[in-house]
C-alpha cells in the first residue's frame, strides 16, 4: 500500500496530499480574518477514484482543528465533505453555516 501524507505548504497557500512523495492533489486556501477559506481542491487525474480527495479533506481539516482555526468552505468539494461528515461542521463559524448550506 502506498504512503499518503497531508502537509501544509503555507508559501503556496495549500495543503498537499502526497502519495509516496509525489503530489497527488491539493486544497488551496487563503486567510480570511481568523479563519482559513478553502477555495479550490484538485486531485491529479492519475490519482482519481482512490479516495485521495477525502483523505486530503480530512487531513487538512484535522490540521486546521489542531490549530484552533475555523474554516470557510468556499470550495464545493470541501463544503460537500463537511456536509457528509457532521463532526466537522463545528469548524465552520456558526453564523456562517447557513451561507454554506450546512446545519447551524
Amino acid at each position: 500500500m502506498s504512503e499518503r501524507t497531508v502537509v501544509d505548504d503555507p508559501d503556496a497557500g495549500r495543503f498537499e496530499i502526497r502519495v509516496d512523495g509525489a503530489v497527488a492533489g491539493y486544497a488551496e486556501y487563503r486567510a480570511e480574518g481568523s479563519a482559513l477559506a478553502f477555495t479550490h481542491t484538485v486531485v491529479e487525474s492519475a490519482y482519481e477514484g482512490q479516495g485521495i480527495g477525502s483523505a486530503l479533506a480530512k487531513g487538512a481539516l484535522d490540521a486546521v482543528r489542531e490549530r484552533g482555526t475555523q474554516v470557510l468552505p468556499y470550495c464545493p468539494f470541501i463544503r460537500g465533505w463537511i456536509a457528509k461528515h457532521p463532526d466537522y461542521v463545528d469548524l465552520v463559524p456558526e453564523g456562517e453555516r447557513a451561507r454554506f448550506d450546512l446545519p447551524g
